[in-house]
Order: C-alpha cells, then structure tokens, then sequence
C-alpha cells in the first residue's frame, strides 16, 4: 500500500508527463504543420498533418447542436476526469491501476482544454498506417487514452486471473 505523500508524487508525475507531452507535440504541430505541409516517415507509415477536430473520435458528433457538444465533449467529461483523479488519489491502492488510470484522464483532460480554448476544436496531427490501411488523425491524447484503456483491459483481466490461481491453489 502506498503513502498518500508517494501516491500524490505518482498521480501529479503520471498526470503532468502525459499532459505536457501532448500539449507540447500539440504547439509543435500548430507552429509546424498548420501551413497545411505534411512530413511522411518510414515509407508513410507516419505522418504528420494538421487538422482540427470538432468532434469525437474520427469526428463524430461534429454536427452536434452546440450545447449537445458543450454536454458529451466538456462538461462530462471533465467530471468523469475530475471523479476519476479523486479515485486515484483517496481510493484506489494498486500503483499499477493508478498510473494506467491517470494517463486516460491526462488525455482526456489535455484534449477538453482544446476545446475550451480553441472553440470547440482538438488539435490533432498524427497518422499512422500502411497504404490505405490508416488510422484517423489523431494526437499524444488520444494516444494515452486509447494504450490506457488498453492497458487497463490488460491489466484488470490479468488480475482476475491472478486472483482466480490464487483462490484455486487455496481450495
């Protein structure tokens, strides 16, 4: 079990080293890519380009009514995100889970403070593929959000089954 003072350390070092990577990579590609020029590595299987996302994932809900876009892409979610530090901070007691956990909410949160101070719009410009096999652009945030709850998926069914070896060699 962990210290409050070393779990306050963890959340605050997990938190801030994803933020800033994603705000960083996110000024990075406004002074560089905005000018519309692409940069294509490994045989295009990364480019950089610049867009603007006012939706969710690969656009949804873009079209949303504004207030419907104020509800599902900032208010909620900056609840959900502000609930969820909480429970990493005075609940949860696994290091593993609360360093997984506070990746998503870094990309989350990094991701609603485009919205609010770039109207309503994500600043996206990673693309990854091969021939037209491609994801959507998309950015350091969604990249924590997306290998966080992959991470978490992992990790929780791990334990089960750890649990589960456990409790069958106690029978």
């Amino acid at each position: 079990m962990m210290k409050y003072k070393n779990k306050l350390i963890l959340v605050f070092s997990v938190f801030f080293i994803n933020y800033f990577l994603d705000r960083i990579t996110k000024l990075l590609a406004i002074e560089y890519l905005k000018d519309n020029r692409d940069y294509r590595f490994l045989w295009d299987t990364v480019v950089l380009t610049f867009m603007e996302n006012k939706g969710a994932f690969l656009g949804a809900g873009s079209e949303f009514p504004e207030f419907l876009k104020l509800t599902l892409f900032i208010i909620f979610p900056l609840v959900v995100c502000l609930l969820g530090l909480l429970y990493c901070i005075f609940m949860e007691k696994d290091k593993i889970s609360v360093i997984i956990i506070v990746t998503i909410i870094a990309g989350g949160l990094a991701n609603i403070q485009d919205r609010i101070f770039n109207d309503g719009k994500v600043t996206d410009f990673l693309n990854f593929g091969i021939g037209n096999l491609r994801t959507g652009v998309l950015n350091v945030a969604d990249m924590s959000i997306t290998f966080g709850a992959i991470a978490l998926i992992l990790y929780e069914i791990y334990k089960t089954k750890l649990e589960n070896s456990e409790n069958n060699g106690n029978n």
